[in-house]
């Protein structure tokens, strides 16, 4: 069998690089050194990888090459390297979260989804840089540092799984897994050019993801794939749902089957803007492009319809339940200090920074009134999804953000949005569409700023409806842009 050499393989999908070492093209041990030496040459650059176990990896790639020689087959991902978002446990690294009083915090075991992508194959051989306890849409921490975006290094990759992002666009890992309440792999993926998939809420198994003595989220964060193909996302996605241990006797996942699998069966309403978040027009320009596309396909379009949501409404209530969510986990001087601000707000300020502050020190009564006011936005968008399959919108209100650093929480950093200074919170209105609903959301990449930077679109589907969202960001990846390399990490 003839041996592979192409430069492009540090870029190539997680299946094309199983199927190569299933047929011999590449070894499992000489793969894992190739990308370790591009993480050599490019990391430091970067700042994408923050934590290694190279012997362990390379022993655990030696083995996976015997097995193959004696004919066996590990899984779907045999002998494939990757790398894990840092706040996800995987037994012999710290999981630290960016947080340098966590560093000796070195879990005995691996979170339920690393387990099912070792088990599968893959050779986890790193962990991927995450903002200070996961919070933030830019990833920088006291302990590890910033992570550059490879597209432009003055900017960032995004967060919180922006080390994931950054190291997948650059070729420097095979796959890798994020987190996602506010957009956490959404904004990362569309900054830089590559695919993720924030699951249906509870179909992926959270243990493993969790501060010591904290329990996981209880509402609204998930963990998914994050990958350079779309196919990737269908592969790892079939290996994570699954549930956790306490629960692996008693239920089963059974997802429905996509809606459509041609692009021209489709019925899709798409959001360019709405009128509390506005969105850069190169941005727009891009959505349209795609749905021009998809018009020019047969697929039924629609830029007028929309789920009877308050929009406005949705996104406070957003805040106050993502808040909440993370509420239990939040440093108590951080917490204390929401106390007394939420003592001098008004009553009628509803500004994000109140909403935020409101749901940090949200009272369990009020949770419940809240969750009953999200019920009724959930079944808006049930009745929606009866007549349209899709809605297509953006991930994030512009593309890549220059690093910004100012600030602390509830600081005032600011980005810039068709010229306008805007809040930096407005990026998460986006992505509270379906985090909020508990509905699943794919991005996948759609094109080019004129200067350069990837552009995503968001592909929020019906609740359960995985396998939607997955199937139509492939008939994109195959039929109007796949992932493209960003020059300059040969």
């Amino acid at each position: 069998m003839e041996r592979t050499t192409s430069p492009d393989i540090p870029f190539w999908s997680a299946r094309q690089l199983a199927q190569a070492i299933r047929d011999k093209k590449i070894g499992c041990l000489e793969l894992l050194n190739a990308y370790l030496a591009r993480v050599e040459r490019h990391n430091k650059t970067l700042n994408a990888i923050v934590q290694f176990d190279i012997p362990g990896a390379q022993m655990r790639a030696a083995t996976a090459d015997d097995a193959l020689a004696r004919g066996e087959r590990l899984g779907p991902l045999h002998g494939v390297p990757i790398t894990i978002n840092e706040s996800i446990d995987v037994a012999g690294f710290a999981s630290t979260w960016g947080v340098s009083d966590l560093k000796d915090n070195r879990p005995a075991g691996s979170a339920v989804v690393v387990e099912a992508l070792t088990q599968a194959g893959a050779i986890v051989f790193g962990k991927t840089n995450v903002p200070r306890y996961a919070l933030g849409w830019q990833t920088f921490n006291d302990l590890y540092g910033t992570t550059n975006n490879p597209w432009d290094v003055s900017r960032s990759p995004g967060g919180s799984s922006g080390g994931p992002a950054a190291a997948l666009a650059a070729g420097l890992t095979g796959l890798d897994v994020g987190s996602d309440t506010d957009g956490s792999m959404r904004n990362p993926a569309h900054y830089c050019g590559i695919y993720a998939h924030k699951p249906t809420f509870g179909v992926i198994s959270l243990e493993g993801r969790s501060l010591p003595g904290l329990g996981p989220a209880p509402d609204i964060a998930v963990v998914g794939p994050m990958a350079r193909s779309a196919e990737d996302l269908a592969l790892v996605f079939r290996l994570m749902a699954k549930p956790s241990a306490s629960d692996a006797d008693a239920w089963r996942l059974v997802l429905p089957p996509p809606r459509k699998t041609k692009l021209s069966d489709f019925k899709i309403a798409v959001m360019l803007k709405d009128e509390i978040c506005d969105v850069d027009q190169e941005v727009q320009t891009r959505l349209q492009a795609l749905a021009d596309f998809l018009s020019s396909q047969g697929a039924e379009v629609s830029t007028e319809a929309r789920p009877e949501v308050d929009t406005a409404a949705t996104h406070r209530l957003f805040l106050k339940l993502a808040y909440a969510a993370n509420s239990g986990s939040t440093l108590e001087s951080i917490w204390k200090q929401a106390a007394w601000r939420a003592l001098f707000l008004r009553k009628r300020n509803e500004s994000d920074f109140a909403c935020m502050v409101r749901g940090l020190t949200l009272r369990h009564r009020d949770w419940i009134r809240l969750d009953a006011v999200r019920s009724q936005v959930r079944a808006a968008w049930s009745e929606f999804f009866g007549g349209h399959d899709l809605v297509l919108c953006p991930a994030a209100s512009s593309a890549a953000i220059p690093h910004d650093h100012s600030g602390g929480w509830g600081g005032d950093r600011t980005i810039v949005v068709n010229g306008k200074r805007t809040a930096s919170a407005d990026q998460t209105f986006w992505a509270g569409l379906a985090s909020v609903a508990h509905l699943p959301a794919t991005v996948a990449p759609v094109g080019f700023t004129t200067s350069g930077l990837p552009v995503g679109v968001q592909i929020i589907g019906p609740q359960y409806g995985d396998n939607t969202c997955l199937t139509f960001a492939r008939l994109l990846e195959q039929e109007f842009q796949p992932f493209v390399p960003p020059k300059g990490w040969d």
